[in-house]
């Protein structure tokens, strides 16, 4: 598995733009692709809300990549 931290510079970040962000994506609207395709957990539970407020001490898993918010 590979583990990837994201440092948030702010009180959240949404979903979609999380994975644009981590390289998981090319733009925010494919990570609400993403998203909507059933691929992402958050703190391993399946997300579908593409605009999801990731906060600090979550962890979002896409496949086999596991992003520690920060």
């Amino acid at each position: 598995m590979q583990k990837t931290t994201f440092e948030l510079t702010s009180e959240f970040v949404e979903l979609n733009q999380l994975l644009k962000l981590v390289g998981l994506c090319d733009s925010g609207g494919a990570g609400k692709n993403m998203v909507a395709s059933g691929v992402v957990s958050v703190d391993g539970k399946k997300e579908l809300r593409k605009t999801a407020k990731i906060r600090t001490g979550q962890t979002v898993t896409v496949g086999d990549v596991r992003i520690a918010v920060q």
